[in-house]
């Protein structure tokens, strides 16, 4: 299997995100306008609130697809007892794999009132400890829209316990759903620079398996 089914940290445990896994009815309404400031939610993400439960349901129909093609991990994310939200769907995070630039970004949203926890850089040392240990993969990057100050800050924490770098602004980035072009901040860190600054006894993640991916040709 390519990617693992699920994932610990020391707080919080990532689990597939799919159909098998998460009640449609449920998710969508995390990922709607039922759930309170998901506008605030969204502002900065590559999706809009969804409209109906049909496109959630067509949202998790691609995620499956992509899971099985190799080119994404997504895991709902659910802290551990004794922590805030413990056994909720607190938000969802993954990785997206370029097998042809050897290149991982990791993707996350988190629901408002758990902002501040520190669960979305709990989550990509998850996405980092994937992407080079179990994907042996060359680069992961970090696209940043710009504006998102929050996230820019975040970001950069976690980052510079890796040895990760700011690469500049990148203008005309790519298109939001409503067709505004937005620029985004690139952050990146090589595998190189991982190992060098990551010490395994010190992770509190787990992958399962810790076999190594065959690089795709």
């Amino acid at each position: 299997m390519l990617f693992p089914e699920e994932i610990e940290t020391e707080r919080l445990r990532l689990r597939r995100l799919c159909h098998e896994t998460v009640d449609v009815f449920e998710y969508h309404t995390l990922c709607s306008a039922h759930e309170p400031a998901i506008e605030e939610v969204t502002a900065y993400l590559p999706w809009d609130p969804h409209e109906t439960v049909k496109e959630t349901a067509d949202y998790l129909d691609e995620l499956e697809a992509k899971w099985d093609n190799g080119t994404r991990a997504e895991y709902i994310i659910r802290p551990k007892e004794g922590e805030a939200g413990a056994g909720k769907i607190v938000g969802s995070g993954g990785l997206i794999v370029d097998w042809e630039t050897q290149t991982g970004k990791p993707a996350i949203w988190l629901r408002k009132q758990f902002w501040g926890n520190g669960y979305a850089g709990e989550r990509a040392e998850a996405m980092l400890e994937l992407a080079f240990e179990r994907l042996d993969l060359d680069l992961v990057a970090i696209p940043v829209q710009d504006g998102n100050d929050r996230s820019r800050a975040a970001v950069e924490k976690y980052l510079s316990t890796y040895g990760g770098q700011y690469d500049g602004l990148i203008r005309n980035s790519t298109v939001r759903p409503d067709g505004t072009i937005i620029d985004h901040h690139r952050y990146t860190v090589t595998q190189q620079q991982y190992q060098e600054h990551h010490s395994k006894a010190d992770s509190s993640v787990s992958l399962g398996s810790s076999n190594r991916a065959q690089r795709e040709p």
